[in-house]
């Protein structure tokens, strides 16, 4: 066998080397990672028009170093930047989305699952589960990409056993979540407590302060007073919710 003939034998027939794809070295972890998320100055946030029903009180947190948004009964706050989410819980819910890929976050504050009337409220969790979602789709989420966590539906009201509007709160949440087929990672919810919830909307983190027990609105307004966390937490990623 001559040269030519090893040649054709090693490459095949009709001797025409095959082609091999170029072997691609595998992305290293770092560069898989996510873009840092913007951040805006106070200023910028105060500055910007705001839909109705969104949040509009902006205040720097000098324990989490992050400029923050405090959400009312009603209300709902939907940003991809690093900054915190903040509310106070009483026997109503707070749901946090993120969509894991866009890095998107959001909650809404509801106080009562559906109205009686035709009143189109973000007080209602009918209408403030929709208001959140497409808020979410407008900064480039998708709802097959999103995933939950629940906090509030407490008991905080003394001798208030008749109807417990916590319940209510949190079983509508579950089974909204459940419809529209969004996975709930982690919940704090129902027993006695008030809550404090913090969240990072570019992370999906999420922490939470169980409250002295009082009234909801005496709650509210002492937080809106005080404007920043009273204390400091270590957070962690993921499903996972963090006391403090």
């Amino acid at each position: 066998m001559n040269d030519v003939e090893r040649f054709r034998a090693a490459t095949g027939s009709g001797g025409q080397e095959r082609r091999r794809a170029p072997r691609i070295a595998p992305l290293r972890s770092d560069l898989l990672a996510a873009a840092p998320a913007p951040a805006s100055s106070l200023e910028i946030l105060r500055m910007r028009a705001r839909r109705p029903g969104q949040a509009s009180f902006f205040y720097f947190d000098p324990h989490f170093q992050y400029n923050a948004v405090k959400v009312l009964p009603g209300e709902y706050f939907v940003s991809n930047e690093n900054m915190a989410i903040v509310t106070v819980l009483g026997s109503c819910i707070a749901a946090c989305l993120w969509d894991s890929r866009m890095h998107v976050g959001g909650m809404n504050h509801f106080m009562l699952p559906d109205s009686d009337s035709s009143d189109a409220s973000g007080r209602y969790g009918s209408y403030a589960m929709e208001l959140l979602i497409n808020e979410m789709l407008k900064l480039g989420a998708r709802r097959e990409t999103m995933q939950a966590k629940i906090f509030g539906g407490g008991q905080v009201m003394h001798n208030f056993t008749t109807m417990n509007v916590g319940e209510r709160n949190t079983e509508f949440v579950k089974q909204y979540l459940q419809t529209e087929r969004i996975p709930l990672v982690s919940e704090d919810v129902l027993d006695i407590y008030p809550r404090k919830v913090v969240y990072f909307p570019a992370t999906g983190k999420a922490m939470v302060k169980r409250l002295a027990h009082a009234h909801p609105d005496t709650l509210v307004a002492q937080e809106a007073q005080r404007g920043s966390a009273a204390t400091l937490a270590r957070t962690t990623a993921g499903g996972s919710v963090d006391l403090f």
